[in-house]
């Protein structure tokens, strides 16, 4: 009766923990964002904080605060620079695309003179031939495009001050986290019901594979942007800074990578005669951008990040298409987790076999 009642009484509390988990999730849904990207800059910048904390022995707080302002001076304030001027630039673009400065109508009429014969035959039998299918498609894409904006801007106007609380509240967490992160971490992997060996292998993987996302294709998403801006400012082309953001969330996806950026800016410059542009757009492409991931990357994290680059697409694919930008770090680290618990279980399934197969020779 004893050990039935302890079963039950342990069957309760797994149930209680449960439903309050499941409660406090949907208390801190509004942040949840805030709180994932807290997490994610406690993680990055704990070496950081460390070095702090061994200057200053016995001054967490002092540690904290020191590396919260590193944070807020090397990427925030930059990121909210950034993202104000390429908002202009977006802005301005939109504002030409409506004032006929820049008429795709005449640049696909430039590009299909310029194509073979046969090439150019084949779309006149496809109707395309006088523009119309593309003049209305674009016309259509302007249509989307600005209602787009409209309901953007309305959409930040009315939660800026949501944006702010959560933005206040991240980095507010992260001070906490940046100051007692170490023990935060050992208590969860103590509390998870899982083996100390695997709960700890577990987490290891965890940090590793969020480090690997944000050091190696964060960083080096924005040098190929960045290299990428150079790049399309030498050659004249307008918005080049905004092309160079484009270009970096394209270096996110392994299988992709700015080339669908750049080449399409490459043929059309080819297109168009503008030959030493597009001899400076495929050479920075293939020589500059396109070398950075392979000297970067070993640098920041090593040759063998532990996921293969098929399951990174998808990963990251399906993690924005769910969480939007935070699914570029989640997407990963769920398939990563994924093949680790698999590993572990056949790792943990073969020692058995082999402890059955030698039982009876001992």
């Amino acid at each position: 009766m004893t050990i039935r009642r302890q079963h039950v009484e342990n069957g309760g509390l797994i149930l209680f923990l449960m439903l309050i988990t499941v409660a406090l999730l949907l208390v801190v849904s509004g942040f949840i964002g805030a709180l994932l990207w807290a997490m994610l800059a406690a993680l990055l910048f704990q070496p950081i904080f460390q070095r702090f904390a061994r200057r200053w022995p016995g001054r967490r707080n002092i540690a904290a605060a020191l590396t919260l302002l590193v944070i807020t001076v090397a990427v925030v304030i930059p990121a909210m620079i950034l993202a104000s001027v390429v908002v202009d630039q977006a802005a301005g673009v939109y504002q030409q695309m409506r004032g006929g400065q820049i008429d795709f109508a005449t640049y696909f009429k430039q590009m299909h003179d310029a194509l073979p014969g046969r090439l150019q035959q084949w779309l006149d039998s496809a109707g395309l031939s006088s523009l119309e299918r593309a003049q209305a498609r674009v016309t259509a894409t302007l249509s989307n495009s600005a209602s787009t904006l409209t309901r953007q801007a309305l959409s930040i106007g009315a939660n800026a001050a949501a944006f702010l609380l959560a933005f206040g509240v991240g980095l507010y967490v992260t001070f906490f986290l940046l100051r007692d992160g170490e023990q935060i971490g050992t208590a969860v992997v103590r509390a998870l019901p899982l083996e100390h060996s695997v709960a700890t292998r577990l987490a290891e993987k965890f940090v590793a594979v969020v480090r690997a996302t944000i050091k190696g294709s964060g960083v080096v998403a924005l040098v190929q942007g960045a290299l990428g801006a150079v790049t399309f400012w030498i050659v004249g082309l307008p918005a080049a800074l905004l092309w160079g953001v484009l270009m970096a969330v394209a270096a996110l996806l392994p299988a992709v990578g700015p080339a669908i950026i750049w080449g399409p800016v490459a043929a059309y410059l080819l297109a168009t005669g503008a030959v030493w542009q597009a001899a400076v757009v495929i050479g920075s492409g293939v020589f500059v951008i396109g070398l950075a991931d392979n000297v970067l990357r070993p640098m920041l994290v090593g040759r063998d990040t532990g996921l293969p680059d098929w399951l990174v697409l998808v990963t990251t694919l399906g993690g924005i298409d769910l969480l939007g930008l935070s699914g570029i770090v989640v997407g990963p680290v769920v398939g990563a987790l994924f093949l680790t618990g698999w590993a572990i279980l056949s790792e943990q399934r073969d020692e058995n076999l082999l402890r059955c197969d030698g039982g009876p020779e001992e």
